[in-house]
């Protein structure tokens, strides 16, 4: 099959499936968790930064699977560049455009950022090697997200983020970001299992299977529903009626994330534990959001909405 021309406007449509617009929601949550903590901003300028660290996501999904099509193709036939449909070079340029183009905006918000947003482009183009070593894949991919908070921050502040990095709500949040995220990674490699033995990707449930994965993954929740009480004990005269709903459904899948985690068997069965757990993220962080800056309630449910909304017209209901 001939691969369409990058100028076409097949292009966009296939290219846009690579970026999977559903998990765009994960990178805009993450973004809009540091501007949280940055003072409030001109809404031009928190539209524009929310627009860059939706987009990063997909930008960075992209780049990625340029050098991963040997696990994708057997894991992911339904991808656009595992059926050659549009062509890798292709896809390189337009994701290193795209990923430069929100540097150059995040620099311009502070210049700080620009040695942060090159080491966040480098992690995405090293991930591969890591994710082939079952202690890090999920690691690795955690601090590329953690540190897009930290950016978001920056960005919103205009320096160096003390406001994150040096307050005790900052702290918890990081360790919702961080073992939020890699337990994200973590489930979500449970679908690919066949497909990572075969291409060489020593993940941990390649290496030791699911019921001692998803007891790591246990440890990961907890870690989140821990930081997520003490950060709720700290600020319990701020939270609002939003914040207690997205906080206590967030909880609920996290219980329901882990409990589906553990009646993985087989592949095919993953995406009942995916699922939930790119919920529970959104849905936690989104409490602590309404925590910071509860004036954004009627944004973020919208978000919410439109993120159910997309997660059901995803391709393949196993692949997330």
């Amino acid at each position: 099959m001939q691969a369409v021309s990058l100028f076409s406007p097949s292009f966009a449509r296939h290219y846009l499936t690579t970026m999977r617009p559903y998990l765009m929601f994960v990178s805009g949550i993450t973004g809009l968790t540091g501007l949280a903590f940055a003072p409030a901003l001109p809404f031009l300028k928190t539209a524009v930064l929310f627009v860059v660290f939706f987009l990063s996501y997909g930008f960075g999904q992209a780049l990625t699977d340029c050098f991963q099509i040997d696990t994708d193709s057997l894991s992911s036939p339904y991808r656009p560049l595992t059926q050659g449909l549009i062509r890798k070079q292709d896809v390189l340029l337009v994701s290193l455009l795209g990923l430069g183009l929100s540097g150059v905006i995040l620099t311009w918000a502070a210049p700080i950022n620009l040695p942060l947003a090159l080491l966040a482009v480098f992690g995405l183009a090293t991930y591969t090697y890591f994710k082939r070593r079952w202690w890090a894949g999920p690691f690795y991919n955690a601090w590329i997200v953690l540190l897009l908070a930290v950016i978001a921050c920056t960005a919103g502040t205009g320096h160096w983020p003390q406001e994150w990095l040096g307050s005790t709500n900052g702290i918890l949040t990081g360790l919702m970001v961080f073992f939020g995220y890699a337990n994200f990674v973590l489930v979500g490699y449970f679908k690919d299992v066949s497909a990572d033995r075969q291409t060489g990707y020593r993940t941990l449930p390649v290496v030791f299977g699911f019921k001692v994965s998803a007891v790591v993954s246990d440890g990961f929740a907890l870690i989140v529903l821990i930081a997520f009480i003490l950060f709720v004990r700290f600020n319990i005269r701020a939270f609002q009626l939003p914040a207690l709903l997205f906080g206590l459904t967030g909880i609920i899948l996290l219980i329901y994330t882990q409990i589906m985690a553990h009646r993985v068997h087989s592949e095919d069965q993953a995406y009942k534990a995916v699922a939930p757990v790119v919920h529970t993220y959104l849905l936690i962080l989104g409490s602590v959001i309404l925590t910071m800056k509860p004036q954004w309630a009627i944004f973020l449910i919208v978000f919410y909405v439109g993120f159910v909304l997309v997660m059901k017209a995803r391709p393949e209901r196993n692949q997330i």
